[in-house]
């Protein structure tokens, strides 16, 4: 957890200032989730990093290794390295899956998914991710959802591993990871962009919206029923976020520009990174903007509270309203 230090009083006798806290949601939305490395590497481009993370479904890879200490940019990498690694990659997938490939032709068959997250997370995410939560080096959320109190399942201390594989734990593709008697999955399903976890407790709360859109397919009016199937859950998601921000905002809402392509495309890793760019510029301007007028004063005395677990109480400001235009573009 990164300390505050307030910078140096002002010489008329005013309380000293402090740099706000921030934090930064990362959302699900499957391969268009990729970008949220290039949004990653804004924050280092920048010299910055976030105070808190809360992640859910590919958010949450994501969160967990750059709140590790793994830079954006060595995050690119690890991962062009994975994805070119496919098809040796899609067979130790099957070779490892949760139940015999006979059974993949009964999605109803006795066992419950084809793949077991924890598998693959062992296969993907870097070695040097952090064991706990405690010992990672920004603070961490990550989102499951509790398949049958039908509620979000929100993990900020224990294991690292087995809150991420919950939280990626999309029902069909992986079987759910059951957790003190409790069956968990996709945290997409309840809470698909969690910028409300961070709202208590950060000063500026940045969202990355990766959920997308379906893109028609000119060639066919109506989708493949693969395509409808992996794209149904989130269209739910996409539900879920616009109704959230009726209510509430973020600071800062990102959407990453990565709807024209599929849920499943992580294939196309390099050309999600390219068509990210732009959103990844915004973000810099974006947020170099709202830090640079943004400072906050400094709670003296018994009752004052570190500022990340207490910030002053302050009426929330959307600096940057995003034109309307913006806003459509997914």
């Amino acid at each position: 957890m990164t300390e505050h230090k307030p910078e140096t009083s002002p010489a008329n006798g005013k309380l000293p200032v402090r740099k706000p806290t921030v934090g930064l949601a990362l959302g699900g939305g499957g391969a268009r989730g990729l970008a949220h490395i290039a949004m990653l590497e804004a924050f280092d481009e920048l010299g910055l990093k976030p105070n808190v993370i809360a992640g859910t479904s590919i958010g949450a890879i994501f969160g967990a290794a750059y709140a590790s200490g793994i830079s954006g940019r060595d995050l690119r990498e690890h991962t062009r390295y994975i994805l070119s690694q496919r098809f040796g990659l899609i067979r130790d997938l099957f070779m490892r899956r949760a139940q015999p490939f006979s059974q993949l032709l009964s999605l109803f068959g006795a066992r419950n998914a084809i793949l077991d997250p924890l598998v693959v997370l062992d296969m993907i995410l870097p070695k040097t991710v952090k064991e706990t939560f405690a010992e990672c080096e920004i603070s961490l959320k990550i989102v499951a959802s509790d398949f049958y109190d039908q509620e979000q399942k929100v993990f900020s201390d224990g294991l690292v591993r087995p809150a991420v594989a919950a939280s990626m734990a999309l029902p069909v593709i992986f079987q759910p990871v059951v957790q003190e008697g409790r069956a968990l999955i996709d945290g997409g399903l309840t809470n698909p962009l969690p910028f409300d976890l961070l709202l208590p407790e950060t000063d500026i709360v940045i969202a990355i919206d990766v959920s997308g859109a379906p893109v028609p397919d000119p060639r066919r009016v109506a989708p493949t029923a693969f395509s409808a199937l992996f794209s149904s859950a989130f269209l739910f998601e996409r539900t879920i976020i616009r109704e959230k921000l009726k209510t509430r905002q973020p600071d800062i809402l990102i959407y990453a520009g990565t709807s024209q392509f599929q849920v499943l495309d992580f294939l196309k890793c390099d050309d999600i990174l390219a068509a990210a760019e732009p959103a990844k510029e915004r973000l810099k301007q974006q947020l170099t903007r709202i830090l640079s007028v943004e400072t906050l004063p400094v709670l003296e005395g018994p009752d004052a509270a570190p500022p990340l677990l207490a910030p002053p109480k302050r009426k929330k400001r959307r600096l940057l309203p995003r034109p309307r235009k913006e806003r459509e573009l997914e």
